[in-house]
């Protein structure tokens, strides 16, 4: 499956952005990213801290009605940690539901929802890395890519290695 990319300079989120294009009948499969991100949502209606410099996408494609979500949230964390691991090579752990961790610290979060419309079930995946700031949290320790490697313009190639591995996936 291919996807039409969508990139943003300023959003509120890219998920809920993706919801609004569904809505609109802009239903082929779709990568929306965004430079500058102002109300991202992470799990359970939390904040997602959106620091510049850090890469912000959601994904969105149909899928069957009968779609096993915890399979896919598992599916969808390897996806993003094989991406990153072919830019660091350090063990990162998935913090079931949607976390990933380089050494205990948070570096990614994924959030998936799902939309009914016009009758057809839609997967929207978003994406979150701390690519060269990460936000301080209390009692949660979190980091960035940047801490692992001293390769520059790591950006833009983990957004096309993701792209790459949903596109093989599904």
């Amino acid at each position: 499956m291919k996807f039409k990319k969508i990139q943003l300079k300023k959003t509120h989120s890219t998920n809920d952005f993706a919801i609004k294009n569904i809505k609109n009948n802009n239903i082929e499969p779709t990568v929306i990213s965004s430079h500058t991100q102002f109300k991202g949502r992470g799990q359970y209606g939390k904040l997602w801290i959106s620091l510049k410099g850090n890469l912000f996408m959601s994904i969105y494609f149909r899928v069957k009605k009968n779609l096993p979500l915890k399979k896919t949230t598992k599916i969808n964390c390897l996806i993003v940690r094989k991406a990153i691991n072919k830019i660091i090579k350090k063990k990162i752990l998935i913090k079931p539901p949607n976390d990933l961790l380089i050494d205990k610290k948070k570096i990614c979060g994924i959030l998936q929802e799902t939309l009914i419309h016009n009758n057809n079930k839609y997967l929207i995946v978003g994406i979150g890395v701390n690519i060269v700031k990460n936000p301080f949290i209390r009692n949660y320790l979190t980091g960035n890519l940047k801490e692992y490697t001293q390769k520059k313009a790591i950006k833009l190639r983990l957004y096309n290695l993701i792209i790459k591995g949903f596109e093989k996936k599904y």
